[in-house]
This record gives structure tokens, sequence and C-alpha cells, in this order.
């Protein structure tokens, strides 16, 4: 499944949020957005799962614009990970995750042996096995996230949208989550803030500042010290790692770069 953002522009109280912003990902790539705090990266993901009406601009899924979807056929789609893991009722973590089945069924209808066993697996899939029947608002913060990736993996759709979805989650879990993701072999965009991680699971990224796309690329074209700092203002030492082959980002403290330098 091929996702393509042309020309999005979008405002928040007379403020523009989102100016003229291009990017495309093709069908079976992970592709990443980074950028600072209140650049517009969450914003730009939500224009594109309709939880924001862009102002001008359109999004194209296979060449179909999602604003001219019905909701079910988007949500048969398109699977959202979003920051904020508040449920506003009590559910137990299977009721949860087989909510990703309700695009597939009408008003009234229950839960089929399929549903059964793709929620199963799913639960399976989180590392959820032993909490199935826990209530979800006891679960950590981490454990909510992965319950929420559940229910997306449930939804079993091509595209994968996920906003910072390792927030909360212990080193091993994050790990476990892109694998996890990665391994699905679907469509992925993801607001990433671990720019480490970014360059592990990524085979490009956009980098978001101030609303634009400010540059984009393969992570050893991205992240670059020189660019490193252009984005967020931090030297940085940048390797190829001999074990991944992949950019790994040591970040250098300006205290003790001077301390350093006093010496």
């Amino acid at each position: 499944m091929k996702l393509q953002v042309e020309n999005l522009n979008f405002s928040l109280n007379g403020k523009r949020i989102i100016e003229d912003m291009n990017l495309h990902v093709s069908e079976g790539e992970f592709i990443g957005i980074i950028g600072p705090n209140g650049s517009g990266k969450s914003t730009l993901l939500k224009n594109i799962y309709r939880a924001l009406k862009p102002d001008s601009g359109a999004v194209l899924i296979d060449g179909v614009d999602i604003c001219k979807m019905k909701p079910k056929a988007a949500a048969k789609q398109i699977g959202v990970v979003g920051q904020e893991n508040n449920i506003p009722f009590d559910f137990k973590v299977e009721e949860i995750i087989a909510m990703g089945r309700s695009p597939y069924k009408g008003f009234f209808d229950g839960d089929s042996v399929k549903d059964r066993e793709i929620v199963a697996n799913a639960i399976e899939q989180i590392g959820m096995g032993e909490m199935e029947k826990r209530n979800y608002i006891n679960l950590s913060g981490g454990e909510k996230q992965r319950v929420l990736l559940g229910r997306v993996l449930a939804q079993q759709t091509d595209l994968l949208l996920l906003d910072e979805p390792t927030n909360h989650l212990d080193i091993q879990h994050q790990l476990q989550l892109f694998d996890l993701i990665k391994g699905l072999g679907v469509t992925v965009l993801s607001a990433i803030h671990d720019l480490n991680l970014a360059a592990l699971y990524c085979s490009r990224l956009y980098v978001v500042k101030d609303g634009t796309v400010l540059m984009a690329g393969t992570p050893e074209e991205v992240l670059t010290p020189e660019s490193i700092y252009e984005i967020y203002g931090v030297r940085s030492d940048v390797t190829i790692h001999p074990a991944t082959n992949k950019v790994t980002i040591t970040f250098l403290p300006s205290s003790m770069l001077y301390s350093e330098g006093a010496e």
C-alpha cells in the first residue's frame, strides 16, 4: 500500500502549523519522521489519519483521496497508534484488542472464530498472554502502549501510522516493538523521538521543523553531525556501527565539550 501526501496545509486558530508539506511512502517501506518537539510531526500524522482536517492538499492511499473514503473503509486500510493511551472507559486487555476487528463487523455482529483467532494471535505477538484478563486502567504506560499496538495488529491493515510508539517503553520492549512492526512487512510511517532507533529501523527519514519538511533522505544522508546540529542545536558524533552497519549517534553535551576545551 502506497501513501502520498501532497501540498498539505493546516492552520489552528489562525496560525499555520503545517505548510506545503509533501512526502511519500512506497509499499512495504518503514519511513520515519523526526524533528524537535513542536515541529508538527503529530499534527501531520493527525491530518493523515483524519483526526484533523487539512486546509488544503491531499492524502492519497494507492491514489485514492482518504477524505473521500467512508470511515469503515479507511479503518480497514489504516492502523493508528497515537501518543495518547487513555481510554475513557475501562476494558480488559483482550476486549480492547478485539476492538481492532470492529471495521469488519456489522453493528450487532459478535466475534467469529476467525476474529477470536486473530485477537489471540495479536495478544501473543505483543507478549500480553498472561495479562489478557487484566483491566486496561491498571496497566503501566508501557503495557498500555503494547495493548494499543495489539489492537492495531488485530485490525490487520496494510498501512500503519505511529506517533512515537515507543513512548513509555523500556529498551527491551522498544526493540521488540520495532522488530515486530518491521517483520509485518506492511507500509509504516512513524514519528520517532529516538534518532538511534530511527536510524536502525527506517529506510528513509523526513525531517520536520517549523511545520515544513526541512530535509529527507536515508539515515546516512540525514543524520550527519551538521544536520543534527541544524535540527536540534546539539553537537554529536556519528559513526557506522560494525555490528548493524547502521548509523549510531553519540550526543555531546556542551558542558563536557567546554570542560574538555578548558583543559
